[in-house]
């Protein structure tokens, strides 16, 4: 019952904290207006990360027992939280926010959560086993963390181009990591799991097209710090070279669409830093699809994706 408590409690007040940021989006002017890169025609509000922020924190605080990663995780959450507000205003009143300070915020936060306790170790091989085959460097272990959370922050941030679909993905990556805890009987992790699909769920209400409200950067770099914090204490925990896959495949959609327009940028002597209408969703646009059949698709794929990796998890711990 813990578990269903968890759920609802982060889905009831994200979806009672919306309509709420919504107006104070408004009435601030952090709205996120029409360009030649977008695909809305009308401005729509942003600071929906922060009503996300909410529903997890009350959550956390009234189910999970708080310890040091916990603690951890929210603080480097907050950071890029805050960090993405900042970005979105800027965005908003037509200034531009540089991409270092943001970088540096991601890489201070990723830092925070490897002192924390939340890192990547090493590989204990092909299957399970009680002894860690290959112990990582400190510094191999430093660099590995710190890339897998910018980087799972920034693709769900890229991926964040069309209603619904990146509060969705994010919702089948956290359903995937709250199985992947239970099998693994790692409750707290598990718990969380639950209040992120709570929390994304009621945010999704009112971000699935037509859109009344944005996550924005901040609430994007918040899922993915929060999503990759996870993984690395669930899916990665214990990794074998097997197991390996299973956090790629929670995350499969947005690293494929991340390395599919990386791949394109390069062909095409473009930089790939450097934003367009190149990602997956925008090509099926093309193609003469609805958003709604666009996010539709790209959920069944996520879902396939999570399938695979609870395969995996299923044949280690058969």
């Amino acid at each position: 019952m813990t578990y269903v408590f968890s759920f609802f409690t982060a889905f009831l007040i994200t979806y009672a904290f919306v309509p709420i940021t919504r107006k104070i989006a408004i009435r601030l002017g952090i709205v996120d207006k029409p360009n030649g890169r977008k695909i809305h025609a009308d401005p729509i509000p942003l600071l929906g990360g922060l009503a996300i922020f909410l529903g997890l924190g009350v959550s956390a605080l009234l189910f999970i027992p708080m310890n040091q990663k916990i603690v951890t995780l929210f603080l480097a959450g907050s950071l890029v939280l805050m960090v993405g507000i900042i970005d979105d205003w800027n965005k908003a009143h037509g200034k531009d926010f540089p991409a270092w300070p943001k970088l540096i915020v991601q890489v201070i936060s990723a830092t925070v959560l490897y002192y924390g306790g939340i890192r990547i170790l090493g590989i204990r091989g092909f299957m399970f086993d009680d002894q860690v085959t290959w112990q990582f460097f400190s510094i191999i272990s430093f660099f590995l963390t710190i890339l897998w959370i910018v980087a799972i922050m920034n693709m769900l941030n890229f991926l964040d181009g069309m209603d619904g679909l990146a509060a969705g993905i994010s919702a089948i990556s956290a359903m995937t990591l709250f199985l992947i805890a239970l099998i693994q009987k790692q409750e707290i992790l598990a718990l969380l799991s639950i209040a992120l699909l709570g929390t994304t769920l009621g945010f999704l209400k009112y971000n699935f097209h037509p859109a009344k409200i944005f996550m924005g950067d901040a609430g994007a770099l918040f899922l993915g710090c929060i999503l990759a914090g996870v993984s690395i204490e669930g899916a990665f925990k214990g990794a074998t070279i097997l197991t390996l896959f299973v956090p790629l495949f929670v995350f499969g959609v947005p690293i494929f669409d991340t390395l599919y327009v990386m791949f394109r940028r390069w062909r095409e002597n473009r930089p790939i830093y450097v934003a367009d209408k190149g990602h997956v969703h925008h090509r099926l646009m093309k193609l003469g699809l609805s958003q709604p059949h666009i996010v539709t698709f790209i959920y069944v794929v996520g879902i396939c994706f999570s399938l695979l990796s609870l395969v995996i998890i299923l044949l280690i711990y058969r």
